[in-house]
């Protein structure tokens, strides 16, 4: 027997209860999601007071030109950050794809499709039981997905805006008033989609601070990730869980 199932079993016969933790974000994915955070949240609030400036409440905070020009440069300020980081972003994803050393589970899968049917069934109680997830679930990979593009287009209407004599030479004076309005409305849809869907599930449905330790304790992997478990483990969650007690 080695040294670590002998401390194992004198863990158990004692009744000592210890908990497993799973890597689940790096330190760097941990920066970057701080980052986009951060920068979004600050081009979030700033930009809604540009978008409503009619607004009693928005003529209160824009009532000189000063205020003005200083929101206006805390959100292009905001706007270098989240370009800067969707470049970084983009960039490490496509070396590490073409270096064969990323994890393609935030790729979207037949399988995803099977579990929203599957979700929507125990949902609906037409069964009992519910998906066993990977290490990403389906919910997850759709807000990663739609904040790419959304993202994407914010970025690209922004610059568009910011250099709108710029972008009307190159491709047409039309474009400007389009980028505003699609850059605005995206703005929008993406601010209710983080504060209604996003933070709905990680903080309200249950209390995940991973993206902030970067780690996840056994019984939420269990729970939420049983696939994901299963596979690092080679243990059934179907099984009674007897890592509790050690």
């Amino acid at each position: 027997m080695s040294a670590v199932s002998q401390s194992t079993s004198t863990l158990r016969s004692r009744g000592v209860q210890t908990i497993r933790f799973f890597a689940r974000f790096t330190l760097g994915q941990r920066w970057e999601h701080l980052l986009l955070f951060v920068s979004f949240t600050v081009l979030f609030l700033t930009g809604v007071v540009q978008k409503y400036r009619n607004e009693v409440w928005s003529q209160d905070i824009l009532s000189s030109p000063e205020r003005l020009t200083l929101i206006r440069n805390i959100h292009h300020i905001a706007a270098i950050v989240l370009t800067i980081e969707v470049i970084y972003h983009l960039a490490r994803a496509i070396y590490l794809l073409a270096r064969r050393k990323m994890s393609p589970a935030m790729f979207p899968t037949w399988q995803d499709v099977k579990d929203a049917g599957r979700m929507i069934g125990y949902l609906l109680f037409l069964t009992k039981e519910k998906p066993k997830f990977g290490k990403y679930n389906f919910e997850q990979k759709i807000t990663y997905w739609f904040l790419f593009f959304g993202i994407g287009i914010m970025v690209i209407t922004g610059l568009i805006i910011w250099f709108p004599v710029q972008a009307a030479n190159l491709i047409s004076g039309a474009i400007v008033p389009a980028a505003k309005l699609a850059h605005s409305t995206e703005a929008i849809v993406a601010g209710v989609f983080v504060l209604i869907w996003h933070f709905y599930h990680v903080h309200l449905e249950r209390l995940n601070l991973s993206i902030f330790t970067g780690r996840l304790n056994e019984d939420d992997m269990r729970k939420y990730h049983a696939a994901e478990f299963e596979r690092l483990t080679g243990e059934s969650t179907d099984a009674p869980d007897r890592g509790g007690q050690v």
